[in-house]
């Protein structure tokens, strides 16, 4: 099974595991799941990295995707495309992005956040 972490998600396994749900622990420890952070993610914590409401860096989010065995999933335009018809429950543009994501490669999301639970079409582990 693919799970998508939501960034908040990849922050916290790994550099704070302990504020992760049971079931989100379960799905990063499964064998049979097929961990995925989107690219936006990765831009995300760049971003607030850059203007200093990260700690996490480079070498720390490299080193997560090989610790986790968490593989990129790209952005493409078929993921772009969905945003327009995405209603608008979610104002954060990088949480939309990865939502657009999940709806379109059908796959669920692993996430704290409430808001993406307002998309039917998308399916939350927490």
């Amino acid at each position: 099974m693919r799970v998508l972490l939501d960034t908040v998600t990849f922050i916290w396994a790994v550099s704070s595991p302990e504020r992760l749900s049971r079931r989100a622990i379960a799905a990063l420890r499964s064998d049979a799941a097929v961990r995925e952070l989107s690219s936006v993610s990765i831009s995300e914590i760049a971003i607030k990295q850059a203007r200093g409401k990260l700690m996490l860096g480079k070498d720390d989010v490299i080193a997560g995707l090989a610790d986790l065995r968490v593989r990129v999933l790209p952005y493409t335009a078929d993921h772009a495309l969905c945003l327009f018809d995405l209603p608008l429950h979610h104002p954060d543009p990088f949480d939309r992005q990865i939502i657009a994501q999940a709806i379109r490669e059908n796959i669920p999301v692993v996430t704290c956040d409430e808001k993406f639970g307002l998309y039917k079409e998308v399916t939350v582990l927490w």
